[in-house]
């Protein structure tokens, strides 16, 4: 199952809407063929697992092992239960059961009604970390949220901003953090900024210093007063402006209108629901960012703290929780908070 875990992997930043899944199949304690998810519409782990064994006759004397229990309704891929039934193998080892409601118990009631001997619960707590996004989205039926910002040394998050009419991105963090940060970005469905942020930083919120796709690119613009020379509204990624004034379509960017003077997140997560977007990164400002805390709506937080000192200006959000990492980089480090 640790293998399992380890192909599954393979597959992050690629399969969304669908969870990552590794599979091995094992023949007198052989590992004869393994396989995992590799992107969204293809062929399951099992698939490539079984098509990975070279000789099919052993497959009825064989375990096969999987994170995640497999799907038995019909999708975008067949079955991979009848697959399973159909060449033979008597015994499947599976991780966690799919909490998705066409699955979930499905596909180890039809493994057993098929005379399978199966077994559950392997691993379950690290097959759950795992694909913790993909439990959150249909468990809570919103996006596993994850905070993002830089802070100085004495605690702020922006300097005191001069109206210049001048958008510059006054960066805390050093150079790999920065990569680091577009690493991320490449890993989750979306990314979300305010109104403030939008106009102070302008920031493109693309992966461009990773290689991967970047993610949707959101804004909360209540009068829609965001400029169009912005990074954000050049059309050349897909993004979702929030706003209160108009629905509308243009190319690359939806204007979703919303009631302001109701609750502005949940209905945020109705639509990022109803677009299957399992995991949403917020990347400020303080007062939006506060906002997700005020509520608990976040799994995560990632602060980066920078070598530099403001004395004065927008102080950091205040967030408290349980520290998972604290990781030394270049000049900064950074610091992962979950709740408690």
């Amino acid at each position: 199952m640790q293998r399992c875990l380890h192909l599954a992997l393979a597959g992050e930043g690629n399969v969304a809407p669908n969870p990552m899944v590794g599979c091995v199949i094992v023949h007198e304690n052989k590992i004869i063929g393994e396989g995992f998810h590799r992107e969204f519409g293809g062929p399951h782990a099992e698939v490539f697992a079984v098509n990975a064994v070279r000789n099919k006759e052993l497959l009825t004397a064989s375990t096969l092992y999987v994170s995640l229990e497999p799907c038995s309704p019909y999708g975008k891929t067949p079955p991979c239960t009848e697959m399973i039934i159909r060449n033979g193998i008597p015994r499947v080892v599976i991780g966690m059961q799919d909490p998705f409601p066409l699955v979930a118990g499905k596909g180890i009631e039809r493994l057993k009604d098929a005379g399978i001997m199966t077994t559950t619960g392997i691993l379950e707590k690290e097959c759950r970390e795992l694909n913790r996004r993909f439990l959150t989205f249909h468990q809570q039926k919103r996006p596993y949220i994850i905070l993002k910002w830089a802070q100085t040394m004495d605690g702020f998050i922006d300097e005191v901003r001069r109206n210049t009419g001048i958008r510059y991105s006054n960066r805390i963090s050093g150079t790999l953090a920065h990569r680091l940060v577009h690493r991320q970005r490449t890993s989750e469905d979306a990314v979300l900024v305010g109104t403030q942020t939008a106009l102070n930083d302008n920031p493109e919120l693309t992966a461009r210093e990773w290689r991967g796709k970047s993610p949707l690119r959101i804004v909360i613009d209540r009068s829609l007063k965001l400029p169009s020379s912005l990074k954000l509204m050049d059309q050349k990624h897909e993004t979702i402006v929030f706003n209160e004034v108009k629905s509308q379509q243009s190319e690359n960017i939806s204007l979703i209108r919303i009631d302001f003077s109701g609750d502005v997140l949940t209905q945020i997560f109705d639509v990022l629901y109803n677009l299957n977007i399992q995991s949403l990164i917020v990347e400020g400002g303080a007062f939006t960012l506060q906002k997700f805390i005020e509520r608990n709506f976040w799994d995560e937080a990632y602060i980066y703290t920078g070598d530099k000192w403001f004395f004065k200006g927008l102080k950091a959000p205040a967030i408290t929780g349980k520290i998972i990492a604290n990781e030394p980089l270049d000049e900064s480090y950074l610091t992962v908070i979950r709740p408690e």
